[in-house]
């Protein structure tokens, strides 16, 4: 066999299990935002019911901090990716781009 078939098939392995480990970030993420969508609703509730403001601020941030760990939960998937497939500075430079215009 070919040393370009041999590389190929030898590289399916780990593709098969960057796909799988995108997979599970990705749930992760969604799991994330929904748990999020969820503190959203009862920081509108507590606005609603007319609860204190430093309870609110407190739920505030809480909800902030979330969005801030989804953040870079999605952010260390774009690094894996980028390490992992193709051309491994252009995806760790991107990366890095977003980091820098959204962290």
């Amino acid at each position: 066999m070919p040393a370009s078939k041999t590389a190929a098939k030898a590289s399916l392995p780990s593709a098969t299990g960057a796909a799988v480990e995108r997979s599970e970030h990705q749930r992760d993420i969604i799991n994330r935002l929904r748990r999020i969508e969820g503190q959203v609703r009862a920081l509108a509730q507590m606005v609603d019911s007319g609860r204190p403001c430093e309870d609110i601020a407190q739920q505030m941030s809480a909800a902030r901090k979330a969005m801030d760990k989804a953040f870079y939960r999605l952010m260390a998937c774009s690094m894996l990716e980028a390490v992992t497939q193709g051309d491994a500075i252009e995806g760790v430079e991107r990366s890095t781009r977003i980091l820098e215009k959204y962290a």
